[in-house]
């Protein structure tokens, strides 16, 4: 996942104080972007404006984890969204911590039984203004996303990667506007397929099927979602793009 930053510096200050207590450290440094594996930070643009209005929960090892992951946010004078605690209203195991990063988009800390394995990024909360139309676009494309269908409730609906979730949710929050989500791709017919379902249904091609050559080899198309959230799917690696 990417998503868009006023300020890179104010930005990469807080996710490095923050997911550095997770243990988490960045990957990969460049002119106005800064990754940690699964999720990166980009500067906005004029073409490219901020994210906002996302929640994003980070994996934590430990409920150990969790506090320090406040601390250093709040020692650091960013601001409280939530102390640490026990919600068994998400699960009886979940227990958390949120903070607001300098965009006003909120991070958390979480740590569960069912807590993402091999990546940092255990779940997402994407508001939308309305949940069927949000809907239809994932159950049109989830074949070739990797998603199945996870738990719903009347004003939110769950997608299960390997292990990691999103909900999108219409309970009158703001709608998240500007979030960039990539989705592995296994090989160069699962790219195409995405495209193809999701222009067929009308919604809005940003990129056909094509090879990219930066910032790492890709085969990739991308559409946007029916609140103009880019969507892409992605086929990673050098030699594994190039057709057979």
């Amino acid at each position: 996942m990417t998503i868009r930053v006023v300020d890179l510096a104010a930005a990469e200050r807080f996710y490095a104080t923050t997911l550095g207590a997770l243990g988490i450290e960045p990957t990969r440094r460049e002119a106005g972007r800064v990754e940690w594996d699964d999720f990166a930070i980009v500067v906005a643009d004029g073409a490219n404006p901020p994210t906002r209005d996302l929640h994003v929960g980070f994996v934590a090892p430990s409920r150990d984890h969790v506090d320090a992951f406040w601390r250093a946010g709040t020692g650091a004078g960013f601001a409280d969204d939530g102390a640490p605690g026990e919600r068994p209203e998400y699960t009886p195991s979940y227990y958390g911590a949120f903070l607001r990063d300098p965009d006003g988009n909120s991070a958390e800390a979480v740590h569960h039984d069912d807590v993402r394995r091999g990546g940092h990024v255990d779940h997402l909360w994407i508001g939308v203004p309305e949940l069927e139309p949000a809907v239809a676009f994932y159950a049109t494309t989830m074949r070739w996303l990797g998603l199945r269908e996870g738990r719903r409730w009347d004003a939110g609906h769950q997608f299960r990667g390997a292990w990691a979730t999103f909900s999108l949710v219409a309970d009158g929050r703001p709608p998240t506007a500007n979030l960039g989500l990539s989705f592995p791709a296994p090989d160069r017919e699962t790219v195409a397929g995405f495209h193809a379902a999701a222009t067929a249904a009308g919604y809005r091609e940003i990129e056909a099927p094509t090879e990219r050559r930066s910032p790492s080899p890709t085969y990739a198309a991308a559409v946007r979602d029916p609140n103009g959230n880019p969507v892409e799917s992605v086929l990673r690696g050098g030699a594994a793009i190039r057709p057979s």
